[in-house]
């Protein structure tokens, strides 16, 4: 990973900062020419610009903090907060190309494969105790994102934090992308009334619905961001945290499994979030470079300058 950034004024942009401001910019450009399509088009891109401005003011407030925790602090919530910001923001975005859901494509194929619907096959196991441990690994991905972020910064230093934040940025972008040029309502909208075995469980159940009522929605489907987010943490571990990587096997071999379990995904969506993980960590050191070279080019306008700063 780099520590070199490219500076606008007084405020010094990583390589992440680029990969999300240049996402924003481009889900709002797809809302200008897709405008018939897309419900509240002016408004997203509104919220866009807004989103913006304040992340570049979070950057500009974090670099300026001295003490390392707050530093940290500030650094992790711009960039988390930004990164479930654009998943919500795409949801205006999913029907414009093919204007309609296409559930029936992955249903008849793992039809095909399996001669059974696996989100609905899996009912045959389904019970309390199975179901709060599957919603358990589902949700703790949520806390395990800063926990892992804060690991890595400490024990490693301020530039493997910055790989994190950029491969998960660019593995959550892959399915942002998925989202559009593949849209899939989900089990639920789609067969949700063919699943006879209710969900049932304890504390981690309760809060594995309480996800599903108030931050999904219809659609972000394939590829699955739970399983493409949680394979890039684990891979991350397994770089910078090797005890952690056989930690965390029994968690996020259950939360693939979790994700069409818990009727969330079909398991289709969990196999191609895991390819995207990796193909988001294949591209990283090309898209890295392509960033090492805009930061060393000559500024093109004054009020532009490039700088490197060096990791504490």
């Amino acid at each position: 990973m780099t520590s070199k950034t490219l500076s606008i004024g007084n405020i010094h942009l990583r390589a992440t900062d680029g990969l999300i401001l240049a996402t924003l910019l481009f889900f709002s450009t797809l809302a200008l020419l897709f405008f018939s399509s897309v419900e509240g088009w002016w408004l997203l891109i509104l919220k866009n610009i807004g989103v913006a401005i304040g992340y570049l003011a979070f950057i500009f407030f974090s670099q300026r903090v001295e003490q390392k925790f707050w530093k940290f602090f500030l650094r992790v919530a711009a960039v988390t907060l930004t990164y479930a910001y654009l998943f919500g923001a795409v949801d205006k975005l999913q029907l414009i190309l093919h204007g309609r859901w296409l559930d029936e494509y992955v249903l008849d194929m793992e039809q095909w494969i399996f001669g059974v619907q696996p989100t609905l096959w899996i009912q045959h196991y389904t019970t309390p105790a199975l179901t709060e441990w599957m919603m358990f690994s589902y949700v703790v991905y949520v806390p395990l994102y800063p926990v892992l972020c804060g690991v890595i910064y400490y024990l490693r230093g301020e530039v493997p934090m910055e790989e994190y934040f950029f491969a998960l940025g660019l593995t959550n972008i892959l399915c942002d992308m998925g989202f559009i040029l593949f849209p899939v309502a989900g089990p639920m909208p789609t067969i949700g009334d063919l699943y006879t075995v209710p969900l049932d469980g304890y504390v981690w159940t309760y809060l594995g619905e309480l996800m599903r009522s108030q931050l999904h929605y219809i659609g972000g489907t394939i590829p699955s961001p739970h399983a493409a987010a949680a394979t890039v943490m684990w891979m991350m571990t397994y770089k910078y945290i090797r005890p952690a990587f056989y930690w965390l096997a029994p968690v996020m071999i259950t939360l693939y499994i979790s994700t069409f379990y818990g009727r969330y995904h079909y398991l289709t969506d969990a196999v191609v979030g895991i390819a995207a993980a990796f193909l988001a960590l294949a591209l990283v050191p090309l898209l890295v470079k392509l960033w090492d070279r805009l930061a060393e080019d000559p500024p093109s306008k004054g009020n532009v300058a490039t700088s490197s700063i060096q990791e504490k």
